[in-house]
């Protein structure tokens, strides 16, 4: 599982306002310096923090230095916290919680409609079906030919019936069957085949139990198999080989079952979560 980065760009911190930084406070070290502290402590660079985080370099350096102006907002400076903490071995939530004292607390449930029009992703252009086209075409053709076989047998039967007068009406003759199977739609993946994954793949159901919010998510290759708004009460299962890539908009409202297993995580209203998941992850890291 890894939190990824908001949609700023990467201009240096020290070119950007300072306005979202929180001074040290004589409880302790800084929001910035005690995670900078555990992260020297734990060995790492920033460029390692980075990579496994997803929290670009340069915002990894201004929450360091207590700048949080970079992060996008205050929905996003909480998840970079909980990221970066998580990722230097440190308990994220009384750094959240400093920084929700120093910002105005918790902030209000963010609506989902907001965070779609920033996080949204574009999609990929969807090629057309040539399948479907082709099984349309030749069911088309076997109609029509059926269709004229029977209007040419009602043609030469008046025609025979007219001229010989005493000859009964013929029956119409029944138009050929199509031996063309339909193509049937993929099903939705059902609660008992989750249970019943398969161990060389990893699945992931998404259950909208609390609200709606919009998701995101990828396949291995970083092709979009979703992107847009799961209303409340809608489920969505994905499955693929080796990982999902998932963006949550609204994480407090969604129930996530992974391999088969629901994963209890204390997601809050609002919240926006960047999760990974493999075939060996079952849960959130």
């Amino acid at each position: 599982m890894s939190i990824g980065n908001s949609p700023e760009d990467d201009r240096p911190s020290q070119d950007r306002p300072s306005e979202d930084s929180t001074p040290p406070t004589d409880d302790g070290p800084s929001i910035g310096r005690a995670l900078q502290q555990a992260r020297i402590a734990a060995g790492l660079t920033v460029d390692q923090v980075s990579q496994s985080t997803r929290v670009r370099v340069p915002i990894v350096h201004a929450i360091e230095d207590d700048d949080f102006s970079r992060c996008g907002g205050d929905v996003y400076a909480r998840g970079h916290i909980r990221a970066l903490a998580r990722a230097v071995g440190v308990d994220p939530e009384p750094l959240v919680t400093r920084y929700g004292d120093g910002h105005g607390g918790r902030p209000a449930p963010t609506s989902a409609a907001p965070l779609f029009e920033a996080e949204r992703i574009r999609s990929e252009p969807r090629r057309p079906n040539w399948t479907a086209a082709m099984v349309a075409a030749i069911v088309a053709v076997i109609a029509f030919v059926g269709y004229t076989v029977a209007r040419g047998g009602d043609d030469s039967g008046d025609k025979q019936q007219a001229a010989e007068g005493a000859t009964p009406a013929t029956s119409k003759p029944a138009p050929k069957p199509s031996t063309k199977k339909p193509v049937d739609p993929k099903p939705d993946l059902s609660d008992s085949a989750i249970a019943a994954a398969p161990q060389d793949k990893v699945t992931v159901k998404l259950n909208a139990a609390q609200g709606r919010s919009w998701i995101s998510a990828k396949d291995h290759n970083g092709r979009i198999m979703f992107d847009g708004l799961l209303e409340k009460g809608q489920t969505k299962t994905f499955q693929d080989s080796t990982k999902i890539d998932l963006v949550l908009g609204d994480a407090g409202a969604i129930q996530l079952f992974v391999n088969g297993k629901q994963i209890e995580d204390a997601f809050q209203p609002g919240q926006v979560e960047r999760l990974t998941y493999t075939k060996g992850d079952p849960e959130v890291g």
